[in-house]
């Protein structure tokens, strides 16, 4: 293994000298959360997601502790998940993983590590295996020192690329499997080793793209992690690794910052390789040239320098040869076709009947991933078929884009018509024959109609190539690639305006955003220029801005290189049409502050479907002074309850019933774990409506720390039972507000002084404004405090009956040795100082009486 895994060849299987893995190997951001769950968007989506989302809102691991017990987790961890996109780094992290382990420097407690990918398995799908044979076949040491039970042993097994596996693996029929000796099919070791029926003390772990996270029960995983490939950090730190020259490393890494799409992209480690390859070649032979700023220029770049080094290392040329030859430019066409046919079917990894299908000759195939190793690469180990693949997703897209384009070019033909066939599309292959059909608008009018058509997003990056090479300065780039060019600056200009035209129609925001990338490939910023002239000088009026300007604000406000930390809607308009223009802005912050906005069902409907994408980090939400109604906070519900909501604090001061209360507990008791923070104050629950909230707070997940239901019509009735409530689960609660709530009373202060009194009461802050308390309470509240002073740190009992004879209790309860009390609010009409002649000059009571009003 150390030898196998000890060097890693980037991007590509074979391709020119290896670099050690231990050299190169960057630390990549990994986070732990989330659920195997089905994610059908395009991965450009969730990487321009992930690119703003806050490192501070997640916990990040490292490869070594993966099976790791954190705290406060019985359960002890066996298989681990780990998602991420294509080419994020989950193969490599798996190597990293395997050689420290080989190499003795992590790991120790495993006696066995045996990495397997699905691709070495599918290959041997229709053949039978006992669990045994399976390991002597692809690690015959094993079977040469005679070990043929693993039982004994700490055992890792790494499967590698779930995505790619085309093995039936059926979690509901297969039979149940015991013995490690005993041969059934692949797939069905496979799925009684995850279920744990076969050697249930072995460790797994699990590598997959989202899309394909689902087929794996969510029972038979204990963990699930997901590579966010590089944080910011993380991409200086692998350029100034590839580039040793300090001055062209800065040069390279601030020139990625300032272009968003390259930016975005460089989250994920192969793109950074495919950068430093293409700027590594620009560097030497432009100097300190133009370095290309969009990503079709980037992609057009690296295959120049792809046909550059096959013409160089496989053909003798010079390096000032032309860089295409006939048959460099075949191959590119057969790869284009390929690359277009499959993306049509979704289709990434491609055996020897899919390249005959699209009448790919295997041994053509082979000399191309021979020539061109770093665009499309062939696999075979000594058990395994050939494998094909591009290196990565976003350069098949491109190479399809081309495919497109050069077909468009040379016959007329436009491949972006289809035709409906049974319940999925076809495309088909339709000549033009009128005129006015032939010309390029109508191919790239028909190619964003369909990217637009695509529910998930899969032409998003296809299509910003295939506008990107509509440019003359990017065709001339290909010059002997293409032998002759297509479009014209009227072209671009009408397919501008067409595009235009789409973002003012009513697109959803990730359509109109990809929109706005495929403006930026055309070199077109004037929609986004305008608005940024208005923010720039003051002069934004929301009040006249037209559905485009709106798309190209939320444009703005997502591709600002500003953390969005807190979205105030005040900041642009108060109003519910600002709010659902600027949703993806408010699923892209942390904070959203809609108080006052006039909000209405309409956007408690839009603000559900935020907290339930897996790609908001939403975790505030101030929804207060709203006329939300009883069936608004239903439809907000939603939200609240799916698995994906991580908010964290919610506040909604809108005169809701009882009927909202008991629909909100209803949600946050299926997804309770991350709720923290909960005002509900001005709302008419009543003494029924606190009621439905015990039952959230007396749940073991409940892990509410602040709670605030001040003037909510409560009596002594809420608060014995919030009392009986907390009691059940005391340990998390650290502030509550019940102030201004008329009818408590001493009767209802009374119990919660039998919750104070509890050593399992962690209660920071205690706010009992305006409730209407006598002597009767502050005696019961000064006793219970004293028999449990630990925690209260703050005591605001204003606007209350107390009188001046309190003061004596009071500054019996500061005084007391153990009283941590920093903020004591409670007779109005005294200063602060002289209440400190009336205690005495004492330093130490001046130290705990921060305030006190």
């Amino acid at each position: 293994l150390k030898k196998k895994f000890q060097c890693v060849f980037e991007g590509m299987a074979k391709a020119g000298s290896p670099t050690l893995l231990n050299e190169i190997y960057t630390e990549l951001f990994i986070t732990e959360g989330g659920r195997g769950e089905l994610n059908e968007e395009h991965e450009v989506r969730q990487i321009e997601a992930a690119s703003r989302k806050a490192d501070r809102a997640e916990t990040s691991i490292r490869q070594e502790e993966l099976f790791q017990l954190p705290a406060g987790r019985p359960e002890p961890i066996r298989t681990v998940m780990t998602k991420g996109v294509a080419g994020i780094g989950k193969t490599v992290l798996t190597q990293k993983f395997t050689l420290d382990w080989a190499e003795g420097k992590a790991h120790q407690n495993l006696h066995f590590t045996f990495p397997f990918t699905f691709r070495q398995l599918n290959v041997l799908k229709k053949e039978k295996f006992s669990l045994v044979e399976l390991v002597h076949h692809f690690f015959p040491e094993t079977k040469q020192a005679g070990i043929c039970s693993f039982e004994d042993f700490q055992v890792l097994f790494i499967f590698d690329g779930l995505d790619e596996s085309r093995l039936p693996l059926d979690f509901h029929k297969t039979r149940i499997l015991k013995d490690p000796r005993k041969s059934t099919s692949v797939a069905d070791l496979l799925t009684n080793l995850i279920r744990g029926n076969l050697l249930p003390s072995a460790l797994l772990w699990i590598t997959t793209r989202p899309a394909a996270a689902n087929q794996i029960p969510a029972e038979c995983v204990d963990m699930v992690t997901e590579v966010r490939g590089f944080n910011d950090p993380q991409k200086e730190e692998y350029f100034r690794k590839r580039f040793r020259d300090e001055e062209q490393a800065s040069r390279i890494i601030s020139h990625i910052q300032r272009s968003r799409s390259l930016h975005i992209m460089c989250h994920i480690p192969i793109f950074c390789w495919i950068t430093a390859t293409v700027l590594e070649d620009l560097l030497k032979s432009r100097g300190r040239g133009e370095l290309p700023k969009s990503l079709t220029e980037m992609y057009i770049h690296f295959l120049v320098v792809q046909a550059k080094v096959q013409k160089v290392k496989y053909d003798g040329g010079a390096e000032t040869d032309p860089h295409w030859s006939p048959e460099s430019r075949k191959m590119m066409e057969s790869l284009g076709k390929l690359a277009f046919e499959q993306l049509q079917k979704g289709n990434l990894i491609f055996y020897e009947s899919d390249l005959t299908e699209c009448g790919i000759d295997i041994r053509a195939a082979s000399v191309y991933s021979g020539v061109f190793t770093q665009v499309f690469r062939e696999e075979r180990g000594l058990y395994q078929d050939k494998v094909f693949c591009f290196i990565h997703l976003s350069v098949q897209e491109f190479l399809a884009a081309l495919h497109v384009h050069l077909t468009f070019i040379t016959s007329k033909l436009n491949l972006m018509e289809e035709h409906e066939k049974k319940s999925f599309k076809i495309l088909k292959l339709k000549r033009i024959s009128q005129p006015e059909q032939s010309s390029p608008v109508q191919l790239y009018q028909s190619a964003v109609e369909k990217a637009l058509q695509s529910p998930n997003g899969h032409l998003d990056l296809f299509l910003r190539f295939l506008l990107g090479l509509s440019l003359q300065t990017n065709q001339s780039l290909l010059r002997g690639l293409l032998t002759q060019t297509g479009s014209s600056s009227q072209t671009n200009q009408e397919t501008v305006q067409f595009i235009k035209k789409k973002i003012s129609e009513d697109l959803s925001a990730e359509r109109s955003i990809n929109l706005f990338h495929c403006l930026n490939e055309l070199n077109d910023g004037s929609l986004v220029e305008e608005i940024q002239q208005a923010l720039r000088s003051g002069r934004l009026s929301t009040e006249k801005l037209s559905p485009a300007q709106w798309s190209a604000l939320a444009f703005i406000l997502l591709s600002s290189e500003e953390d969005l930390e807190e979205f105030n809607l005040w900041k642009y308009s108060g109003s519910e049409e600002a709010l659902l223009r600027l949703l993806p802005v408010v699923k892209a912050s942390n904070k959203a502050l809609l108080s006052r906005c006039k909000l209405s069902e309409r956007s408690c409907a839009a603000l559900s479907s935020v907290l339930s994408s897996q790609s908001s980090r939403l975790r505030l939400l101030d929804l207060s002074s709203n006329n939300l109604q009883d069936s608004g906070v239903k439809l907000l519900s939603a939200g609240l309850e799916s698995p994906d909501c991580k908010l964290e604090t919610l506040r909604s001061s809108c005169s809701l019933s009882e009927i909202s209360c008991k629909v909100l507990v209803s949600a946050l008791k299926k997804n309770p774990s991350n709720l923290t923070e909960l005002d509900l104050s001005w709302n008419n629950l009543h003494d029924p409506g606190v009621l439905h909230l015990c039952g959230f707070l007396e749940s073991p997940d409940c892990r509410l720390q602040t709670l605030r239901l001040e003037r909510c019509s409560l009596s002594e009735i809420s608060c014995e039972v919030l009392v009986s409530a907390l009691e059940k689960n005391p340990s998390n609660l650290t502030e509550l507000d019940l102030s201004s709530n008329h009818n408590l009373l001493d009767p209802g202060v009374l119990h919660l002084c039998g919750f104070l009194e509890s050593p399992d009461c962690r209660l920071q802050t205690l706010r009992l404004e305006n409730c209407g308390l006598s002597k009767t309470s502050c005696d019961a509240l000064v006793s219970a405090l004293k028999s449990n002073p630990s925690h209260l740190t703050e005591l605001d009992l204003r606007l209350n009956n107390l009188q001046s004879s309190v003061v004596q209790q009071l500054q019996d309860l500061v005084e007391s040795p153990n009283s941590k009390l920093q903020f004591l609010r409670s007779v109005e009409g005294w200063s602060q100082s002289s209440c400190f002649q009336m205690f005495g000059p004492k330093v130490s009571l001046r130290a705990k009486m921060q305030s006190f009003l």
